[in-house]
């Protein structure tokens, strides 16, 4: 029996089961999904099937305390795909081992959502290269143990993609795939109980098409249809994509806008049963084609909603999970200085099972949508409108003490309901500081960013720098004057990577310099000690002070309490902690029943029952 046959003989009750649960008893279209999983395990390369075997060895591979992730835009970092290549010294300096590239994939210009309506899911951007400079910077990654994450958006395509260009000349088989309709009686029905993603920017669910005279669904943008998964042709097409660009050499699948993925009348068309059904098919398909492959759902909801994209320990849907959530009530608890908020809601992550592993993160190439537990805050006497206001006026240093800058993203006046964008270094005072020239605002404003890295590498999953934040990159304004780019406010932190100022990162008088340092001595000490490992015992500490946050950890007898204090100024707090600790980043030693911390200052105290024990 050959490898592939074993693997398949292993899933095909359970692929056929839900195959048919969603396709009915269609046997032809079922054979044809076989067929192609054969066709993509033939043709991967025998360095890929020896990567699939190594990690196959080593399934918690991704839980451990080494990762460390960067997200980046390729043609900001370095102007292409060859680019990346080239500068891959950095990266492997910066300790990166796990790489995201945001879309690369062929987009039409000025209508591609930052890359996310594609128009060819085999073919690369030709500003950024080729299929074979992927191949290519894939496999100088796996030699240097860099796996590389790449997305893949599964919901829709760009109205200039094959499939949509048959449809707008008629062809019936190809209108199928997506959500055609002869008029507006049907799309009026799904208004009624679907909501909108961009209501100013492109609101509404669907979009006249006027070469083909029809109604089509259109759930983000109207240039970006959304594909018809009750279609088994769409299925087996888009796992075939998928399929291709892991032999591309593609290691982790980040699953774009995933509970958007199956539309039923009457509901809103979000988290729907068959989502997680389609999930675990594409988890086998990728176990039996390409199993050292990695699934990375695009979830973002607060933590109940999200986990059931885990699937169970027995039969999985995501490997990983963005944890939404904490970054945006991090940047809550930067706002208010007051930890309550964060800590339940960290609560709440660290009781769920260990298995589970999320992608943590302080920024991203998106923006901070204020997505918090208003229930919660209610019971402070919070409202939902006013409080969102506040913190969009606090990152926009429109608050007094706010040394923040950033800018609204989709506001809404109506609704209240604006977002924010800007760069962790902008939103944490270092631009205003800089453009000031006050040397206390700059080392107020660093001392920020630097906590929240610490903050960042404490919890338990991936961490995940944004490309230009370990050097402090600064808010871009040019955007502004790109016409094809002035309408998104997301392009503030999309800047391009100042390759100048990477040169200052080994001066440590320096802005670059004094950031790079401290996230470097910090991944370092994660990296050797195990009490990081994602198997660790998470608690929240209670230390009777509402500005400072206490995480515990405890793993292979091995203790570590760790303080974040978001206020700006000295506090005190006080534990029940009776032990000796040292502090991992000086080595001295410490009692934790009262602890000073300076402003924006943080502490990772360790003990070690270890070598307690040899003692």
């Amino acid at each position: 029996m050959t490898e592939f046959e074993k693997r398949l003989e292993k899933y095909y009750d359970e692929l056929k089961w839900h195959y048919f649960s969603l396709y009915g008893q269609d046997r032809k279209a079922f054979d044809y999904f076989l067929n192609m999983l054969e066709k993509y395990h033939k043709e991967r390369s025998p360095k890929l099937k020896k990567w699939d075997r190594k990690r196959t060895a080593s399934p918690d591979w991704y839980r451990d305390n080494k990762r460390l992730g960067m997200l980046m835009y390729a043609d900001c970092f370095a102007k292409d795909l060859k680019g990346v290549r080239e500068h891959l010294p950095y990266l492997k300096e910066t300790g990166i081992n796990y790489l995201h590239l945001m879309p690369i994939l062929e987009s039409p210009e000025g209508r591609s959502d930052g890359g996310y309506a594609v128009s060819d899911f085999r073919a690369v951007d030709k500003k950024l290269g080729t299929i074979e400079d992927l191949s290519a910077l894939a496999g100088d990654c796996h030699e240097e143990g860099i796996s590389i994450c790449l997305d893949f958006v599964m919901n829709h395509t760009s109205e200039d993609h094959e499939w949509a260009v048959k449809a707008k000349q008629g062809d019936i088989e190809a209108q199928k795939r997506y959500f055609f309709f002869d008029d507006w009686s049907i799309p009026n029905d799904f208004e009624k109980y679907v909501p909108q993603v961009f209501p100013t920017t492109a609101p509404g669910n669907f979009t006249w098409c006027e070469e083909a005279g029809k109604v089509v669904m259109t759930t983000f943008y109207p240039y970006q249809w959304d594909l018809n998964y009750r279609n088994p042709v769409v299925f087996n097409d888009m796992t075939a994509n998928m399929l291709y660009l892991c032999n591309c050499g593609v290691d982790i699948v980040r699953l774009d806008a995933t509970p958007y993925i199956w539309k039923t009348l009457g509901t809103n068309c979000r988290n729907l049963p068959e989502v997680h059904v389609l999930v675990r098919l594409m988890h086998i398909a990728a176990e039996i084609v390409c199993p050292g492959t990695l699934l990375l759902g695009e979830v973002v909801m607060e933590p109940r909603e999200v986990v059931p994209y885990f699937g169970s320990v027995e039969k999985p849907e995501c490997h990983m999970l963005y944890n939404v959530t904490t970054m945006a009530s991090t940047w809550h608890t930067v706002a208010t200085k007051d930890v309550r908020l964060l800590s339940d809601q960290l609560g709440k992550v660290f009781a769920l099972p260990k298995e589970y592993v999320f992608l943590n993160y302080l920024r991203c190439h998106d923006d901070i949508g204020w997505g918090l537990d208003y229930g919660f805050l209610k019971g402070f006497g919070v409202d939902e409108v006013s409080h969102k206001k506040y913190l969009n006026d606090y990152f926009r240093g429109y608050v007094y003490g706010s040394e923040s800058r950033g800018e609204l993203y989709n506001d809404d006046p109506r609704l209240g309901d604006a977002r924010l964008c800007g760069t962790t270094a902008s939103l944490c005072g270092i631009e205003a500081a800089e453009y000031e020239k006050d040397e206390v605002k700059l080392e107020r404003g660093i001392a920020l960013d630097i906590m929240l890295h610490a903050f960042l590498l404490t919890l338990s999953g991936i961490p995940v720098l944004y490309s230009g934040d370990e050097i402090g990159e600064l808010n871009d304004y040019t955007y502004h004057e790109d016409p094809l780019k002035a309408a998104d406010s997301r392009y503030l932190h999309r800047g391009s990577f100042p390759w100048e100022d990477a040169k200052n990162r080994n001066k440590k008088t320096t802005r670059e310099g004094k950031i790079y340092s401290a996230i470097a001595e910090l991944c370092g000490i994660r990296s050797a000690h195990t009490v990081f490992d994602s198997q660790a015992d998470t608690w929240i500490v209670e230390n009777w002070n509402t500005r400072v946050l206490s995480i515990g950890r405890y793993h292979d007898d091995e203790k570590m309490i760790a303080f974040f204090n978001f206020s700006p100024e000295s506090e005190t707090v006080h534990t029940a902690e009776q032990e000796e600790y040292t502090d991992m980043l000086t080595g001295n030693k410490a009692y934790l029943e009262t602890v000073e911390l300076p402003p924006y200052g943080f502490y990772w105290f360790m003990h070690d029952y270890k070598k307690k024990k040899k003692s």
